[in-house]
């Protein structure tokens, strides 16, 4: 049996409250969709279905909403309402409007070994601010940063999982030939690059 849950619109914690009513109706086997239109409500719902120790899928399905698919299982049963309500609203810190742009994969002008250090020190350090970009954009050389076997792309996916949008140009993916080796976000095009930079409040050039 699958229950489709539409959360849109709604403040934490009622997504994950009226998922949690449903969770508790169904059977092993039975599947519960969730729609929110949010990063942070998917998460909060990832977070109770990993307290809960159920199989859980997010995934983005348009610019503004998400599906959080939920399996039930018998682990269910042995947790607590409390325990799941402990954690059920991460903090969105991400800066709205906020666009980081790369255009490279070394940072600075002169030695180019050095430039690559200094960039990857440059992302990893994004990763311990306590306040986070909504946007990064990766164009020219800098696509390689977002690549299988990027020194930076577990940063990248860190900061992905924190809500930050990770958007590589597909021009320079092909121009590089890297088009089948994009490791995390998603592939975008010039008129979003410029749309993006565009309607932010902040544009940070690296």
């Amino acid at each position: 049996m699958k229950q489709t849950i539409d959360a849109r619109g709604k403040a934490c914690p009622i997504p994950v409250v009226e998922t949690k009513k449903v969770l508790e109706t169904l059977h092993e086997g039975d599947i519960t969709e969730v729609i929110v239109d949010n990063f942070i409500a998917a998460q909060n719902l990832t977070k109770m279905a990993e307290q809960k120790k159920l199989p859980i899928v997010s995934k983005k399905i348009n610019e503004n909403n998400y599906l959080v698919t939920i399996t039930v299982i018998d682990a269910s049963k042995n947790e607590t309402a409390e325990t799941v309500e402990k954690a059920v609203c991460l903090q969105d810190n991400r800066l709205v409007e906020t666009v980081i742009v790369i255009s490279s994969d070394k940072m600075g002008e002169g030695d180019e070994k050095l430039g690559h250090i200094l960039m990857k020190g440059f992302i990893y350090a994004l990763t311990e601010q306590d306040k986070l970009p909504e946007t990064i954009l990766l164009y020219n050389s800098g696509v390689y940063l977002s690549v299988e076997d990027s020194d930076s792309l577990a940063d990248l996916k860190l900061l992905e999982s924190q809500g930050v949008e990770i958007l590589t140009c597909g021009t320079c993916l092909n121009h590089y030939g890297l088009t089948e080796r994009l490791g995390v976000g998603s592939v975008t095009n010039m008129y979003v690059i410029v749309e993006k930079q565009l309607n932010a409040t902040k544009v940070v050039k690296i």
